[in-house]
């Protein structure tokens, strides 16, 4: 499931992504769980001080979102934080805590983007790619992207516009709160991803994937 090694530069890290960016694929419906299976959420927490990163797969069943499975990874930050280039300091962790998990899931949520990303690799299209499992990303914030206003209510959506490119959605999960940023990441077109995005959120903004993951690594981290 992993890469064999990594690059320690913003140029080689460039040439990989422009390698693996036509090997995404976002058609399709991704994976058939009408007859169950399960949903895993990723996420990476950071310690600054001692140089640590903490990644967190937690996986749910997709017909109940009960937890099935989790696993943690934890190792040093061994790339530079460099705009775009963000999933060469998180998918080493993610990769060592998908592989400690009892089996792969059959969906994977990531906190971050997939296509609306500068050269179409975010995080969930390089995830999905490396391990050949669908992938989708669910952000916090539009990053660079522009976005029409969109309806107050649950369910409501706007285009994430890259020009005239749409490259991913605003989708609103509570109704007067504001919306998460959804794009398609690997083996999965945006309009499941959204509908997956609104099945995950009965709640809370954030799915539930991405927030038991979050939880689960920062509380990781305040361990120790």
């Amino acid at each position: 499931m992993r890469e064999q090694s990594w690059p320690a530069d913003e140029e080689s890290a460039i040439r990989v992504q422009q390698r693996l960016r036509s090997l995404v694929d976002v058609a399709g419906p991704g994976p058939d769980l009408s007859g169950g299976g399960t949903i895993a959420g990723v996420d990476v927490a950071y310690d600054d001080a001692r140089d640590r990163v903490v990644a967190a797969a937690v996986v749910l069943d997709a017909a109940t979102l009960a937890v099935v499975d989790r696993a943690t990874a934890t190792g040093r930050v061994t790339f530079p934080y460099l705009p775009g280039l963000l999933a060469f300091r998180e998918l080493p962790a993610v990769l060592d805590a998908l592989a400690a998990l009892e089996r792969a899931p059959d969906l994977i949520v990531c906190d971050g983007y997939g296509v609306a990303h500068p050269r179409r690799l975010g995080l969930a299209s390089h995830l999905g790619v490396v391990t050949g499992i669908p992938c989708f990303g669910v952000a916090k914030s539009p990053f660079r992207y522009a976005c029409p206003e969109l309806g107050a209510e649950r369910g409501a959506t706007a285009p994430l516009l890259d020009g005239a490119e749409t490259v991913g959605r605003a989708v609103r999960t509570r109704t007067g709160v504001k919306p998460v940023f959804v794009s398609a990441g690997h083996l999965i077109d945006l309009d499941h991803a959204c509908r997956y995005t609104l099945a995950l959120s009965p709640r809370y903004r954030q799915p539930e994937t991405t927030r038991l993951a979050d939880r689960l690594c920062r509380d990781v981290l305040a361990a120790g």
